[in-house]
């Protein structure tokens, strides 16, 4: 007789075959592509003229990357093509830069942002006290509030789950508790233990006249969700919007997803991290080895922000009508926590010129003095932060950086292999979490700073998806994120220079071309 989980595995196999389009939309992208090529081709071989009309178009392309203050790195990833094919290359550019829906996109992002603007009120009680304490955050906070809108909090308390195994039942006696509202915004949400769970806590709370909204990134209409899911929770009583849903449509919109993790439970309780709305993230389905994630609560001031946070986004995945405001949603008066240091959560959008989720990690690699530890899946970086890293081990911090010891995908993690030469011999040390994934984004600082939130440490969280993290300093929680980072070290193997050399030729071949176009990936 099958199990309960060989059934459920079954059932899951059923749904992504019936509500699966993955195949479906790649093969039409992947004919629009070939037939954007094909004209191409075809034009410039129709007259001379038009030949040299494109090649004059490349020329034009090059000359404004040249003078673009934009990212070297994307800059250099775009001659390649150019180069290889130059009458295709400076047309495909201004394909992928004027399309009418990454417009739109990113003109209502904006829009929004900028009409919230100077909503979020800084306590000049609260940076007077961090100015006191140091000048140098003081200046970082100044940056934050100025350019995302993000103010410091004093009046926070926090709790940190080093797995998703701690932090998913913690969540669910909070869910139980809310008598207003609850807001939820992931990634990922897909059917399993996890989900079901949360979900019967919500369908309950609906019924209790509770509001409740969820919103998840269009990825999971893929393969993991109906695309009609949404109307299945609006039978329960549950909002539901999915961010930027995938259609057979060729369109670089698509690159920027919502990678962000919000839950906010009546402005008083809010949650962030690394943890999805799916059972890998609990160690209830196994799909890389062990799975190490982790996740924050916050009570007090600071909730405030991310229900700012997400009230933007439902915004942005909706209709222009919607002019509802925090204030209906506010943290109330009564919601008092213990002031325990400073909390700063912080959004990441990836229209513009500030790249804040780059900015607050590259501020703790600059500012570090006797430790920087890290936790990320990922480690595609640009020539920056690769050179901020090195510097921080070469003034004589003790720089560590924990990877995945089976990555959950091979190419990201033979790209990675290509910065560990240069960091190792910088002085940083690398080590590889042997008994699985990991997929925490931690960053702890000497004993005062610390942040946790859903920014990796690679272009796509940089420059490509919407983003957020909760920056600390000063609070006691910071104690417990080093433990966990020395208590998963101690699970960890090295990386040497003499291990490295073990690595498949293939592999270092792949890692070292796949570099050259790792900014577009």
């Amino acid at each position: 007789m099958e199990s309960l989980s060989e059934r459920r595995k079954k059932i899951r196999q059923l749904k992504r075959l019936i509500y699966g389009r993955t195949i479906v939309i790649l093969l039409a992208v992947l004919v629009q592509l070939t037939m954007t090529y094909f004209m191409f081709a075809w034009l410039s071989s129709y007259s001379n003229y038009i030949y040299i009309g494109m090649l004059l178009i490349s020329a034009v392309v090059v000359l404004h990357l040249f003078n673009d203050p934009g990212v070297p790195d994307f800059k250099l990833a775009w001659f390649l093509p150019i180069a290889l094919i130059p009458v295709f290359g400076g047309l495909f550019y201004l394909f992928m830069e004027i399309q009418p829906g990454v417009y739109f996109l990113k003109r209502k992002v904006w829009k929004n942002f900028e009409a919230d603007k100077g909503k979020m009120v800084q306590d000049p009680h609260v940076r007077n006290r961090i100015r006191e304490h140091d000048h140098a955050l003081d200046g970082m906070a100044q940056y934050l509030l100025d350019y995302d809108n993000s103010p410091a909090f004093g009046y926070t308390e926090a709790k940190y789950f080093s797995l998703g195994d701690e932090w998913f039942p913690d969540l669910i006696e909070e869910l139980k508790k809310a008598e207003r509202f609850i807001f939820m915004e992931y990634f990922i949400l897909e059917d399993g233990q996890l989900w079901d769970s949360v979900l019967q806590v919500l369908k309950k709370k609906a019924e209790e006249g509770v509001e409740v909204r969820v919103m998840y990134d269009g990825m999971c209409s893929l393969s993991v969700l109906p695309t009609f899911y949404p109307k299945l929770l609006e039978k329960e009583g549950i909002k539901c919007r999915i961010f930027s849903p995938i259609h057979p449509i060729f369109s670089t919109r698509y690159n920027n997803r919502d990678h962000r993790k919000i839950t906010v439970i009546d402005g008083r309780v809010a949650y962030t991290g690394g943890t999805n709305l799916a059972d890998e993230y609990i160690n209830q389905k196994e799909r890389f080895g062990h799975w190490k994630d982790c996740a924050v609560k916050m009570k007090g001031d600071c909730v405030r922000r991310f229900t700012f946070m997400f009230l933007e986004m439902w915004k942005v995945s909706g209709s222009d009508k919607d002019h509802e405001g925090i204030g209906l949603y506010d943290t109330p008066k009564d919601a008092y926590a213990n002031h325990d240091g400073y909390c700063i959560p912080y959004e990441v959008i990836p229209y513009g010129k500030e790249h804040v989720g780059k900015r607050v990690y590259l501020d703790l690699m600059n500012t570090t003095a006797k430790y920087l530890h890290i936790m990320t899946p990922y480690l595609v970086i640009d020539y920056e932060t690769t050179e901020a890293l090195c510097y921080a081990a070469k003034r004589g911090a003790d720089v560590k950086i924990i990877m995945p010891g089976i990555p959950d995908k091979k190419y990201a993690f033979i790209l990675a292999k290509t910065y560990y030469p240069e960091l190792l011999r910088a002085g940083v040390r690398i080590y590889e979490y042997t008994p699985g994934f990991v997929h925490s984004k931690l960053f702890v600082s000497d004993d005062e700073k610390a942040v946790v939130g859903s920014v990796n440490l690679d272009y796509r969280s940089f420059y490509h998806h919407f983003e957020c993290g909760a920056f600390f300093y000063r609070n006691s929680e910071i104690l417990k994120m080093e433990e966990d980072f020395n208590e998963t070290l101690k699970k960890c193997e090295e990386v040497t220079p003499e291990s490295l050399k073990k690595q498949k030729f293939f592999e270092t071949l792949g890692g070292k071309i796949l570099r050259m176009i790792a900014s577009l990936m």
